[in-house]
């Protein structure tokens, strides 16, 4: 059943596969778990294949396992589990918002002692001397959560999960077959907080740093032409930051999705091409990009919301990523197969515009 003031979907629409692009973002990854749940509620749309760094990765794996143990409706349970399990985990964490920003609908934790005491020390001590038996929690709820030997036997989707090569700054790609525990770990390694992750003799942080999500295993690997990418890190702010803390952030913005950036730019060069008669349209391919995100609804959300964990939070993020997600399909479910919603050329110039 439709939820109240969703539009029922028109039945006589044709079904559609999509590739989906999952940025990382802490718990701001509860968006793309509303997404997500939006799209497998979906009978008209298919997902061909996942791509997923960081949270996005996470939200990958849990979505591979459930489909393979229950298809659509056990992805949807699977990933409402995992992302109440994530608040369970965290329920004594000192990252906590204090009574004045409860009392005022403040999802940031700028006031909680535990957040400014975790970012003072964060500066001047690495996690090899904070935390010299590397422990992570969130290793052990994914142990718990996902059955690693079931989605690597998923034949319903394709999935890249992509972390960051620590010595030689390279992306590296994950593919579903060999999919670890520590790999979805390394992708999500925030190397001011945890140690790297060593994969293969190799270390690694943060697939974010290199690749936010990666786009090119789309165009290798999937038959599905059209990439919907889930957006949870802003392209554009409103105003220069500057406070020390706004500054960090916002370069950590401008990082993670330069990688993201330099794909969207070629696809749009080979698109271009392929117009002009360029390019052998036998041996290239047009990708048709789409972006579902809700810019507005994270506008009052800064970089400490990102370790808030507490449900009526996470659901909250939910809720709008369920809304973007419905919107998405109302607006542009046509465009799939066809052409892009999204205009790359706009989105670049607004990019490097000054």
């Amino acid at each position: 059943m439709p939820r109240q003031n969703q539009k029922p979907e028109k039945p006589n629409k044709a079904k559609k596969n999509i590739n989906l692009a999952l940025q990382g973002g802490g718990s701001h990854g509860a968006f793309t778990w509303g997404v997500l749940d939006r799209i497998l509620e979906s009978d008209r749309i298919e997902i061909a294949a996942i791509s997923g760094t960081s949270a996005g990765a996470m939200n990958a794996v849990v979505l591979a396992d459930g489909i393979m143990a229950g298809g659509k409706a056990g992805a949807r349970e699977a990933l409402g589990k995992f992302w109440w399990a994530v608040h369970e985990a965290a329920v004594v964490s000192p990252f906590q918002r204090t009574p004045f920003e409860m009392m005022t609908n403040n999802w940031n934790l700028d006031y909680s002692p535990g957040y400014l005491f975790s970012d003072m020390y964060s500066r001047l001590m690495s996690p090899y001397q904070s935390n010299p038996f590397n422990l992570n929690p969130l290793r052990e709820l994914l142990i718990e959560q996902v059955d690693f030997e079931r989605v690597r036997s998923c034949n319903k989707l394709q999935l890249f999960i992509s972390a960051t090569n620590v010595r030689n700054g390279q992306v590296k790609r994950f593919d579903r077959t060999r999919l670890t525990v520590d790999k979805v770990m390394a992708s999500a390694c925030l190397p001011y907080i945890f140690q790297a992750v060593e994969v293969d003799g190799q270390d690694y942080w943060d697939g974010g740093y290199a690749g936010n999500p990666i786009l090119y295993p789309f165009a290798y690997h999937s038959d599905a032409r059209d990439v919907v990418i889930v957006q949870i890190n802003p392209l554009t702010c409103q105003k220069t930051p500057k406070t020390a803390r706004d500054i960090l952030n916002r370069v950590n913005e401008i990082t993670f999705n330069a990688s993201l950036l330099h794909e969207l730019r070629a696809i749009d060069f080979v698109a271009r091409l392929l117009d002009e008669g360029s390019l052998d349209a036998k041996r290239y391919r047009k990708m048709f990009i789409h972006l579902i995100s809700d810019e507005k609804g994270f506008e009052p959300l800064n970089a400490s919301s990102k370790l808030n964990t507490e449900w009526p939070f996470l659901k909250h993020l939910h809720d709008l990523g369920y809304a973007a997600a419905s919107n998405f399909l109302e607006e542009h479910f046509d465009c799939l197969g066809d052409r892009s919603s999204m205009n790359v050329q706009d989105v670049l110039r607004g990019c490097m515009a000054k």
